[in-house]
């Protein structure tokens, strides 16, 4: 099957978060994602609208599939990746406007990791041709929600009427799930102890972009959130930047392990997610990451193929 025809460019200039996009959009991000896949693996590489442009790769925290998967993206769609070092851009040497602004004169794009969001959304508004692609912030991770959907996608074809629970902090990766999610048809529940759950304001935002049909549910008890679940989803309990809160959030989310017991109360055949890296041990157990029923490495290979398409689409 080959790629559908890159005729419809995303509207917004950036990708910041998973809400930049309609549903139409990321619908198209998801099939042209599952296209791109299907042609790599049968040795077709198709279209490559990036040939003789380059794209810059700022990243303040580390990565592995981040940064891997949209430096082969980029050059599989013929174009070139810039690395470029954290402090020349966020180092204070100059104001964070004009490195934006002189980036734009260069390349088409850029991948930002950093912290703060609102640092990446001045970043992105100080330059008006420059593409800016959030890689993860504190607040979103929109790419690991694209490699999230397209994933489920794979294993359920339609994901309207399915139950995506999530168990653990609610942080970037459950805050850009649960708008793609919603986005997309899914009822979405996230179980966090009090104190970590997702934000009010990020509730109200994802029942607004929500498709006919889906729900956002918060929940404070793990096994009600899981009973009937389809599929169930954890990350690290301490993220980067909080590892001096690891002792209280170890203790807070000691209840929160995704562990045989837990995911015994999901639907059977229910699957097991995670955005890697996993604490095995800590936030789910040997035997739920390893199971049968574990897409985590699906997940990451599919960063790199949503992440295809989303360059295609905002850059091409």
């Amino acid at each position: 099957m080959s790629q559908p025809a890159l005729v419809a460019p995303l509207l917004s200039k950036d990708y910041l978060s998973v809400l930049d996009l309609s549903r139409t959009e990321l619908e198209h991000v998801i099939a042209l994602a599952a296209a791109m896949k299907r042609d790599r693996a049968a040795g077709r590489m198709g279209n490559q609208p990036l040939a003789g442009r380059h794209v810059a790769l700022l990243f303040e925290k580390p990565s592995l599939r981040t940064r891997t998967t949209f430096m082969i993206a980029v050059r599989e769609l013929g174009g070139d990746t810039v690395e470029l070092p954290a402090g020349d851009a966020f180092g204070g040497r100059e104001a964070l406007a004009d490195v934006a602004r002189n980036l734009e004169r260069w390349v088409s794009g850029v991948v930002v990791r950093t912290f703060g969001h609102a640092r990446l959304a001045e970043f992105a508004a100080a330059a008006e041709r420059l593409h800016v692609i959030n890689a993860l912030t504190d607040e979103e991770h929109p790419c690991q929600a694209l490699a999230d959907m397209l994933t489920l996608s794979e294993r359920w074809g339609s994901l309207s009427s399915r139950t995506l629970t999530y168990v653990g902090d609610g942080n970037n990766v459950a805050l850009s799930l649960a708008q793609a999610g919603v986005m997309l048809g899914l009822h979405v529940r996230v179980a966090s102890p009090p104190g970590f759950a997702l934000p009010a304001s990020v509730v109200d935002a994802c029942r607004r972009a929500a498709a006919p049909g889906a729900s956002l549910e918060l929940v404070a008890d793990p096994a009600e959130a899981v009973d009937g679940a389809d599929a169930v989803y954890t990350d690290v309990w301490t993220s980067m930047g909080q590892e001096q809160e690891a002792s209280a959030r170890n203790a807070a989310f000691g209840t929160y392990q995704v562990n045989e017991a837990l995911m015994a109360r999901a639907r059977p055949g229910a699957l097991f997610m995670h955005c890697l890296p996993a604490h095995r041990g800590q936030e789910v157990t040997d035997a739920v990451i390893d199971s049968p029923t574990s897409v985590v490495f699906d997940q990451a290979e599919n960063r790199l193929h949503t992440q295809k398409a989303l360059v295609a689409l905002l850059m091409g």
